[in-house]
């Protein structure tokens, strides 16, 4: 082993220049030691373990061998890798929100006619409620009206019903109410949204086929 590194610089000259026949050609190794010394062997010498190496091959042609990764290398790869694959996720989810965006509209006109028919649908919802709203509180009324005459007594079981599922409906219906307007906010984000990137898209050069 010890000839063969001593002798690494004829070696690696005879491996690329014979024109022996390929059953006499062999294959080199080499690398370079601690010291920066070029260490070569027609097995891969000790000194090249752990490192990067090049293997000339019977041809003479050659390739590089990278040395193995240390296990911090090996966590850094993956971290890597893993934020290759998270960025190229997304990049091809917006991909998808764009090709359905445009699917969804053939304009910017497009856009403002479903925001607009999106608003007024919310609109009629709240005003539905709110005249659910008026019309349990003239219910309640009347039970307020009967509950009267029983101000120091008990009041009749119909009449505290009446009363609780009163209340019970106003807060559900004012549940709905406030719902819809976070609806509202959230329709008019959307659209917005929608309409920039549109417009963006439309602005791009088309595709190359």
């Amino acid at each position: 082993m010890a000839l063969r590194a001593a002798a690494s610089g004829a070696l690696l000259l005879l491996a690329l220049s014979s024109g022996r026949a390929a059953s006499a050609a062999t294959t080199i190794f080499c690398c370079h030691d601690d010291s920066g010394k070029q260490v070569c062997g027609d097995i891969l010498p000790p000194a090249c373990y752990a490192r990067a190496y090049r293997e000339v091959g019977d041809s003479g042609r050659a390739r590089n061998v990278e040395a193995p990764l240390t296990a911090e290398q090996r966590a850094q790869r993956a971290a890597e890798e893993r934020r290759r694959s998270e960025q190229e996720r997304l990049l091809n989810e917006q991909r998808r929100k764009d090709q359905a965006l445009l699917n969804t509209y053939g304009s910017e006109k497009d856009i403002e006619i479903m925001r607009s028919r999106a608003e007024r649908d919310l609109t009629a919802a709240i005003a539905a409620a709110q005249a659910r709203i008026a019309e349990i509180r003239r219910q309640r009324k009347r039970f307020e009206d009967e509950a009267e005459f029983y101000r120091y007594r008990q009041l009749p079981a119909e009449v505290a019903k009446g009363l609780r599922d009163a209340d019970h409906e106003i807060k559900a219906q004012e549940s709905v109410i406030e719902a819809k307007h976070k609806d509202q906010e959230a329709i008019r984000q959307k659209y917005d949204e929608d309409l920039r990137r549109f417009v963006e898209l439309s602005k791009r050069p088309p595709a190359r086929p």
